[in-house]
């Protein structure tokens, strides 16, 4: 049974006060939907088209509250009948070490959370996504996105599982420290093999052909000395309409990926926006600065998980009969909530503050200041994004700043 402490009582009131805290966030964001077309939008959105951009708000934001109500009643039932206390037991009965009973743990945890989850995700893709003209996904694509998600996930978080507690179990007080660096180190390592190795195995991605597009990107790089390893389609439609395109990579391994939806519904001026947007990070040195915020913030998470390892008060409020480095993983989480959220917010600020200063950087570099705009005008159109949300999911959420906002700002 579940001891009631100061452990219990924080964590009780994290999680219920997480939950009331969406609800009046959510609640206050589809109040401020009206049915008023803000004028830079003009000739953009037809009056119909922009009551569905709402209504898929509303929808989403409905669908949402059902799937945190659940995730609320079933997280409450299984702490407080000691539900982490079963499995643990259970897998004790195996009768192995430490670190293959911590790998089966964790693993139930995980792979249990999933497949509880699977038919809300059915639902959002097939029912929802479907109902706004967003969905391409066929059921052979699901199925097989799963079973690869879940491979590569087991493939990569099972060694660095095991690292962990062994650096814990073994290194003494500086076992933070030395995980710390070995987890900086993948992550480094990642973003060069991701593009590569992973992302592949989801989506295609082809170099982009010959055209007026790829030409206006060549000159515009080469003119800003941007190096990188190429233009690639990827085939987004796979999955759904929505439009998109990132960067990849580090170094001369960077890769522009750009959403074939995206290149079907912009021009060129458009979408050479919207590429100088994404070099504009890497040249205000965004994308570094990002990398040693997550670094410091991982640091810090450790740092404090250290202090709580084995802790039996802790457990206690688990009703958990025995300590384990590997449980104290998975329940410090719930403590390192409140900070975690504070991390997201101070890195939210952080984010759109960049977003803004790439939008002037592209501006300034193409010199098309209504090219952009009418791309970022498009993408929320054909996103059916929230053009009004509330400040203060805009504040708690948003790394992104709202599209008017944006707008606004260039025009100034």
């Amino acid at each position: 049974m579940v001891t009631i402490n100061a452990y219990l009582i924080f964590i009780l009131a994290v999680i219920v006060g997480g939950f009331l805290l969406d609800l009046v966030v959510e609640y206050l964001n589809l109040k401020r939907l009206k049915p008023d077309l803000p004028e830079e939008f003009d000739g953009f959105y037809d009056a119909e088209k922009y009551s569905k951009s709402q209504d898929y708000t509303r929808t989403r934001t409905r669908f949402g509250f059902i799937v945190g109500t659940f995730n609320l009643i079933l997280l409450l039932a299984f702490l407080l009948a000691g539900g982490f206390n079963y499995i643990d037991q259970l897998v004790r009965s195996i009768g192995w070490g430490m670190i293959p009973t911590g790998l089966v743990f964790g693993f139930i945890l995980t792979i249990g959370s999933k497949i509880i989850h699977i038919p809300f995700s059915i639902y959002s893709t097939f029912v929802i996504e479907e109902k706004f003209g967003f969905n391409k996904t066929t059921a052979r694509t699901y199925i097989v996105d799963v079973i690869k998600a879940t491979i590569i996930f087991v493939i990569i978080s099972v060694p660095i599982f095991a690292m962990i507690l062994w650096f814990f179990a073994e290194t003494g007080e500086l076992a933070w420290l030395y995980i710390w660096g070995a987890l900086t180190l993948f992550q480094i390592i990642m973003m060069f093999i991701a593009p590569v190795l992973i992302m592949p195995l989801f989506n295609k991605f082809t170099p982009l052909e010959d055209g007026e597009l790829r030409s206006a990107i060549e000159q515009y790089t080469e003119k800003h000395n941007f190096k990188m390893k190429g233009v690639f389609t990827m085939d987004g439609s796979k999955r759904s309409t929505k439009s998109n395109a990132f960067f990849t990579g580090l170094g001369k391994s960077r890769r522009i990926a750009l959403y074939d939806t995206l290149i079907a519904r912009h021009t060129v001026g458009e979408l050479l926006g919207v590429l100088a947007h994404e070099i504009g990070h890497y040249k205000l040195k965004h994308i570094p600065k990002q990398i040693i915020a997550a670094i410091l913030s991982s640091g810090l998470m450790l740092f404090i998980l250290s202090l709580f390892i084995n802790n039996r008060g802790l457990f206690d409020a688990f009703g958990m009969e025995e300590t384990s480095i590997y449980a104290s993983l998975v329940l410090f989480g719930f403590l390192y909530t409140p900070i975690s959220m504070v991390i997201s917010i101070l890195s939210n600020i952080s984010s759109r503050k960049h977003e803004f200063q790439a939008d002037r950087f592209a501006v300034e570099t193409t010199g098309d200041n209504s090219s952009y705009t009418t791309a970022l005008k498009k993408l929320s159109v054909n996103n059916l994004s929230n053009l009004t949300p509330h400040p203060l999911k805009v504040f708690l959420e948003y790394d992104h700043p709202p599209v008017l906002e944006r707008i606004k700002a260039l025009n100034k």
